[in-house]
C-alpha cells in the first residue's frame, strides 16, 4: 500500500464483505444432518457452533428486524430456535454454494484451515474461562469463535484493492497490531467489531473483539474483553505446549481468579477438547485437522486475483519494532 493511497476507515474495509468463509470441514457433516428427519436440534446446534461463517450468518439473521423484533440473541442455540429449521437449512445451502474455492489468508501468510482451528481452540478457552468468571459462556464461546473475523475482513480487502501486503505476527499479546496499525491506523479487532456492528450483533459481543488485546480499556464489557485476551493465550498454548509462552499479564489472571498453573491446566483441556472434535469430524486421512501439533483458517471464496493484484508469492513483509 503507498502513501499516495488513504488509508481506509474499519467501516470501508468490511463494508463489501457480505459473509464470512465456512470451512469444509464442517459444511458437508451439517448439510447431511441437516437432510436427516432423524437428527436432533442439538446435534446442528453442536456443529454450527464449530464453524463461524455459518454461526455467523445465523447470529445475523437471528438479530434480524424479521426475526428480532427487538430483542437480541446472543448465542447460537437462541438463533437457530428463533430463526427455525427451515431457514437454517436454506443459509447452509447458500454457504455451500459459495464455497467454491479454498484459499490461505494471504496478508497473514496463514494456510487453509489455520483460522478456522485457531477460532475454534479460542472459542474453547472462552467457554472455560467463563465457567470459572461467572459470564455466560455460550456468549464467551461465540465471541471467542468470532473473535478473529477482522483478519477475514482485512485481507479480503487487499485482496480486492491488490495492495498485496504481508504481515508478520510479533507473538502474543499483539500478534499482528503493529503491522495492521502501520498500514491502516487500526487493528483486527478494531476491524472485527465493526464488521459485527454491521451484521447488527449486539455490543455485548462486537466491544470484547475490539478490545481483545487491551481488555482495560474497556470498562462496560471488560469481562468478556479479557476472557477473550486470555483465551489466545490459551488457543496458543494448545497448539504449542513446548513453546514457553509468557503468561497473559497478572492482573488479567487476578481477575479471572487464575494463576498460572491453571492456565497450563485449562490450555490442557483445550487440547484435549481439540483432539475430540477431531474425532468428531472424522476427516479423510488426505484431509486430516492435525489437532492439536499443527496450526492450520479457512478461506473461501471463488475469487479471482485482479490484474496487476500484488502476487502472492512474495508480497512485502510490514513487521515493525516494539514501541
Amino acid at each position: 500500500m503507498t502513501d499516495a493511497r488513504p488509508q481506509p476507515t474499519p467501516d470501508e474495509v468490511v463494508r463489501e464483505l457480505k459473509h464470512l468463509p465456512s470451512t469444509p470441514r464442517v459444511l458437508p457433516r451439517l448439510k447431511r444432518l441437516l437432510g436427516d428427519a432423524n437428527s436432533s436440534l442439538p446435534e446442528i446446534v453442536r456443529l454450527i457452533r464449530l464453524d463461524p461463517g455459518i454461526a455467523a450468518r445465523v447470529l445475523h439473521t437471528g438479530n434480524s428486524a424479521y426475526y428480532g423484533q427487538g430483542t437480541r440473541c446472543y448465542t447460537v442455540d437462541e438463533a437457530v430456535q428463533r430463526v427455525g429449521y427451515n431457514r437454517i437449512y436454506e443459509l447452509v445451502a447458500h454457504a455451500v454454494a459459495s464455497q467454491v474455492l479454498v484459499r490461505p489468508l494471504e496478508v497473514y501468510g496463514l494456510e487453509a484451515d489455520e483460522l478456522w482451528q485457531q477460532s475454534i481452540a479460542c472459542a474453547l478457552g472462552a467457554e472455560l474461562l467463563a465457567e470459572r468468571a461467572g459470564v455466560d459462556r455460550d456468549v464467551a464461546y461465540t465471541v471467542g469463535l468470532l473473535h478473529a473475523v477482522g483478519m477475514v475482513a482485512i485481507d479480503e480487502w487487499a485482496f480486492r484493492e491488490g495492495a498485496g501486503l504481508r504481515f508478520l505476527s510479533t507473538g502474543l499479546p499483539l500478534e499482528y497490531c503493529e503491522a495492521e496499525r502501520a498500514i491502516f491506523g487500526f487493528h483486527q479487532g478494531e476491524a472485527g467489531a465493526a464488521l459485527l456492528r454491521v451484521w447488527d450483533f449486539p455490543t455485548v459481543m462486537s466491544e470484547p473483539v475490539r478490545w481483545q488485546y487491551l481488555p482495560c480499556g474497556t470498562s462496560t464489557h471488560h469481562p468478556l474483553a479479557v476472557i477473550v485476551h486470555v483465551a489466545k493465550w490459551l488457543r496458543t498454548a494448545a497448539f504449542q505446549p513446548q513453546a514457553g509462552l509468557v503468561p497473559p499479564d497478572r492482573t488479567l489472571l487476578q481477575f479471572l481468579r487464575l494463576s498460572p498453573a491453571h492456565l497450563g491446566r485449562i490450555a490442557a483441556e483445550v487440547q484435549d477438547r481439540l483432539i475430540s472434535l477431531s474425532s468428531l469430524l472424522s476427516v479423510p486421512p488426505d484431509q486430516s485437522v492435525t489437532f492439536p501439533n499443527a496450526v492450520r483458517p479457512i478461506v473461501d471464496t471463488g475469487r479471482q486475483r485482479p490484474a496487476g493484484a500484488g502476487g502472492a508469492e512474495n508480497p512485502p513483509a510490514h513487521r515493525l519494532s516494539s514501541a
